[in-house]
C-alpha cells in the first residue's frame, strides 16, 4: 500500500462514517491499520485477485456467551459508539442465522460472521472496498 492508496483509503473511510477522527495507518507489505484517535478497530487488508483491486476491512468484535445476549441491539450500540455514528443498524439476514448485515441508513455496509473459535464468541465485522469506490 502506497501513501496515494492509505490517502485515499482514509478520505472515503471519513466521508462513509462521517467521522473525521478515522486514519488509516501502513504496516508492511499489503495491510493497514484502521483507527479511530488511539483505538485500533480493525486490520485492511489488500486483494489483487482478478487483476482488481479492492480491500477489506476486517473488525472483530468479541461478544458475550450468555445465551441471553440479543446481538442486533449489542451490536449496534457497539458499532455506534465506536465509529461515532448514529446512523448505522445491524439488522438480522433473511434466512440466515450465522450472520448480521450492517447499515449506514440505507447504504449496506458489510457483515457481522458469528464465529465460536475456543469457547469464546465473536462477531468478524468484513467491509469490502472496492478501487471504483476510492475517491480520485
Amino acid at each position: 500500500m502506497d501513501v496515494i492508496e492509505v490517502k485515499k483509503l482514509d478520505a472515503y473511510l471519513r466521508q462513509l462514517f462521517g467521522n473525521a477522527a478515522i486514519r488509516v495507518v501502513p504496516k508492511r507489505g499489503d495491510t493497514a491499520e484502521v483507527f479511530v484517535g488511539e483505538d485500533d478497530l480493525g486490520e485492511l487488508t489488500v486483494d489483487d485477485e482478478d487483476g482488481d483491486r479492492s480491500y477489506n476491512f476486517r473488525m472483530v468484535i468479541q461478544v458475550s456467551n450468555d445465551p441471553s445476549f440479543q446481538p442486533v441491539p449489542a451490536l449496534n450500540a457497539y458499532l455506534r459508539g465506536k465509529f461515532d455514528n448514529e446512523n448505522i443498524r445491524v439488522v438480522t439476514r433473511p434466512k440466515k442465522t450465522d450472520s448480521l448485515e450492517v447499515y449506514i441508513g440505507d447504504e449496506f455496509l458489510g457483515v457481522l460472521f458469528l464465529e465460536n473459535e475456543k469457547g469464546r464468541r465473536s462477531y468478524i465485522f468484513e467491509l469490502p472496498i472496492l478501487d471504483v469506490d476510492l475517491p480520485e
